[in-house]
């Protein structure tokens, strides 16, 4: 996943239930099509924390802030949130504009 300069990126940091990553990571993965889908999407990433056991990554990076938005509020992506919630432990979102990147 290569940004240009400008993309909207997100970064959410999950914190699942002990036990439960390999279940986590199977619906994610179902709902991944729907993220990738959308033509303001430009990348979506899962990866598993290389120090934590149960943290899981996903950076998911966008052509705009309002394109994110409103695709994070669309009952699709809802609906898939609602069926990892269970998985869950705790999490937070992290949002960024990119000013420079490389290859």
């Amino acid at each position: 996943m290569a940004a240009q300069n400008g993309t909207f990126r997100v970064l959410l940091t999950v914190r699942v239930k002990p036990g439960m990553g390999a279940d986590f990571e199977k619906v994610w993965a179902e709902g991944s099509a729907e993220v990738t889908a959308q033509p303001a999407n430009l990348g979506h990433t899962l990866a598993h924390s290389a120090q934590e056991d149960d943290v899981y990554y996903v950076v998911s990076d966008w052509t705009d802030r309002d394109a994110f938005f409103t695709f994070e509020s669309s009952p699709g992506h809802v609906r898939h949130r609602e069926k990892l919630h269970p998985y869950r432990e705790s999490g937070s979102l992290a949002m960024m504009q990119v000013l420079e990147s490389g290859r």
